[in-house]
């Protein structure tokens, strides 16, 4: 049964395994050959054409086509990609040829880091599973010698130097003593939960941060690409041409989320760029550059009043977007202000739903932004939430979430940018949206594949249902041991009685293991 238990677990992992593409169509001397997929080397050149997997992590180069990702990242609707983008290995190419370079193989493949994701948390041991591990320490020896003393007394006391009788009833109790439910009410336990964790899409890093999730009491989310889309557009522009050219080729240079936004909206209106001689991104604030001899400035108000720019005449119109939930910038060039971009980062349909059941579990739910407080009261008031930390630069994030936490609270943060990294280690427990960075996801305990938020709540629930399962099976094996050794110490069970009943808590306390694979999350 413990075999079975640990089969189930690593079903979801087994069949992801059984998705891997055995061969790979490489180009080698000029000529496509094909060999097999574990054969590919990192910079490889492969063609994928439509209906075949894709053998490993890489970069398309030429061709656009639409990936089925769904076994990754539980997402069901093809994802379209084209030129530059990054693609998945055993996700499967649906209608285009493309020609990509392998920049993962093996080991280091997104697919293997989950594997070993969860392999590593079904071996790890929670802090309750140790408390378990010393208690047994104590309870081995104790039991010898509560045997030897249950031999002497019958020996020497009740059966009249009858050693037979003395020695049965000794090994009764040695028999029914046997820590054997101990030792596996824990284990078993972790591992039908992250099991179950990693079919829903929950990746947890070991039992620890299973257990330290159940302790939770407060859960801070980052805004942009984990209660929004973290893909802006652009919705208003107050300004001439001149300065929208201005804006656009300097916002070129960044990599921003609102920068893409704005250099897409400048495509849209077919703007002609213009070189940037010099280029300074001000984190948290905007962009400095010098182009055609001028000096642009394009970022928050506190960054223009820094610069001593007059933004007096966009104030209203600079509140009536913020109010509105969107993210205003400002544009100055040689000092003076030259228009307004406003973008808006509409959230995610699941985030409401899924703040509820964040809250339903108790838990308090924080908003943690760069933008300003107009802004993010807004959309804080969109999908539920009541507590907003609002124009947090990236590198003070970490210490609002230890503000939190020298609250006396158990905090979660959720993110899924490089500059959310350093708050995911802060935090007593960090989880990382899956279509984040590799750094956030190195630097979290749980790992949501997919950046489904509506997970969040399931792991939650998930880490619930473990530790009381735990709690259960902790309670079955020290109540049947604390009843099973006076009885069979008085002579009332037999050793083969003592035995079935020792086999029969183990098989107890994996069955009751077993149930977490129907608990409904």
């Amino acid at each position: 049964m413990e075999a079975n238990a640990k089969g189930k677990t690593t079903q979801a992992i087994a069949k992801l395994l059984s998705l891997q593409a055995k061969q790979a169509r490489v180009i080698r001397n000029g000529e496509e050959v094909m060999i097999p997929a574990e054969d590919v080397q990192i910079g490889e050149r492969i063609i994928v054409k439509p209906g075949e997997k894709i053998p490993v992590d890489g970069r398309i180069e030429s061709g656009s086509t639409s990936i089925d990702e769904s076994m990754i990242t539980g997402e069901s609707i093809p994802v379209e990609k084209q030129v530059g983008a990054d693609v998945i290995g055993a996700t499967m190419n649906k209608n285009g040829t493309i020609e990509l370079t392998a920049t993962k193989v093996g080991k280091d493949t997104a697919l293997a880091s989950i594997v070993k994701a969860v392999e590593d948390a079904q071996g790890s041991k929670a802090p309750i599973q140790r408390m378990s591990d010393v208690i047994s320490g104590y309870f081995v020896p104790i039991v010898v010698g509560i045997a030897l003393l249950t031999f002497m007394i019958w020996y020497f006391v009740t059966a009249a130097n009858d050693f037979e009788m003395a020695l049965t009833v000794a090994i009764a109790v040695l028999v029914i003593a046997c820590p054997c439910a101990l030792g596996l009410a824990t284990p078993t336990s972790i591992m039908v939960g992250t099991g179950k964790g990693a079919e829903n899409g929950i990746l947890f890093k070991g039992g620890e941060h299973l257990e330290r999730t159940h302790q939770l009491d407060t859960i801070i989310l980052d805004k942009t690409g984990t209660i929004t889309n973290g893909k802006p557009e652009v919705t208003h522009f107050s300004g001439d041409q001149e300065a929208l050219q201005m804006l656009v080729s300097a916002e070129k240079g960044s990599e921003h989320p609102l920068a893409d936004a704005i250099v897409a909206y400048g495509q849209e209106k077919q703007v002609e760029l213009l070189d940037a001689e010099t280029f300074e991104a001000v984190p948290g604030h905007g962009i400095r550059a010098r182009i055609a001899g001028k000096d642009v400035l394009a970022g928050t108000r506190k960054l223009m009043k820094e610069q001593e720019v007059d933004v007096s005449e966009m104030e209203d119109e600079l509140i009536n977007y913020e109010t509105k939930g969107h993210t205003a910038m400002l544009l100055a060039v040689d000092g003076i202000i030259r228009g307004m971009v406003a973008a808006a980062d509409t959230p995610k349909t699941t985030s409401l739903e899924a703040i509820r059941q964040l809250k339903e579990e108790g838990l308090e739910v924080i908003m943690l932004t760069g933008d300003n407080e107009r802004t993010a009261r807004a959309i804080a008031a969109e999908v539920g939430i009541d507590h907003v930390i609002a124009e947090v630069l990236p590198e003070e994030k970490a210490a609002k979430v230890a503000v939190v936490q020298k609250q006396g609270k158990k905090v979660a943060m959720v993110g899924d940018g490089i500059n959310d990294a350093p708050a995911l280690a802060t935090a007593d427990i960090g989880i990382a949206i899956g279509t984040g960075t590799e750094i956030a996801i190195e630097a979290a305990d749980i790992t949501i594949l997919g950046g489904e938020l509506l997970l969040i709540p399931k792991a939650i629930k998930l880490s619930h249902a473990t530790i009381r399962n735990i709690k259960q099976n902790l309670f079955w094996a020290f109540g049947y041991n604390s009843a099973g050794i006076p009885i069979a110490a008085l002579g009332l069970l037999a050793p083969w009685v003592a035995g079935a009943a020792m086999a029969l808590s183990s098989v107890s306390v994996v069955s009751n293991a077993l149930r977490l694979k129907r608990v409904k999350i």
